[in-house]
């Protein structure tokens, strides 16, 4: 039984995972099954997961600003992080196990980067504080 099924323009679409160089991610045609392009849109990928997650601490909200200005200005982030989200997991609907790999490190990584920071910096401020 095959696990694809065929788009209007008589193409495959892979219905379950699979490792390939042909693989389509958001546009027609790209990364084309070139392994250049495949390397690229792997980095692509990588990238977008850690930039999810760093957009996931800002932005800080100054105190004493205007609360509608603050609001809008961290809607408005959101708005951005759940756009990118969305096109990372269209890319992962490819079913490719490359793009799924590669997303799943750039979340990881991304995370690590940005917890290691937090906790950095809370820990440096717990040792200037006196007690």
């Amino acid at each position: 039984m095959s696990h694809d099924t065929m788009d209007g323009n008589g193409m495959a679409m892979h219905m379950a995972f699979f490792w390939s160089k042909d693989v389509v991610m958001l546009f027609n045609g790209w990364p084309n099954g070139q392994l250049g392009m495949y390397i690229l849109a792997l980095a692509f990928v990588f990238l977008l997961a850690v930039i999810v997650e760093f957009l996931s601490i800002f932005p800080v909200i100054k105190p004493g600003s205007s609360p509608f200005v603050g609001g809008l200005i961290h809607a408005l982030f959101y708005g951005f992080r759940m756009a990118l989200v969305y096109l990372i997991m269209l890319c992962v609907m490819s079913y490719n196990v490359g793009v799924f790999v590669f997303v799943v490190a750039g979340h990881v990584i991304g995370c690590f980067v940005v917890k290691y920071r937090v906790i950095s910096k809370a820990a440096r401020k717990s040792r200037t504080d006196p007690v």
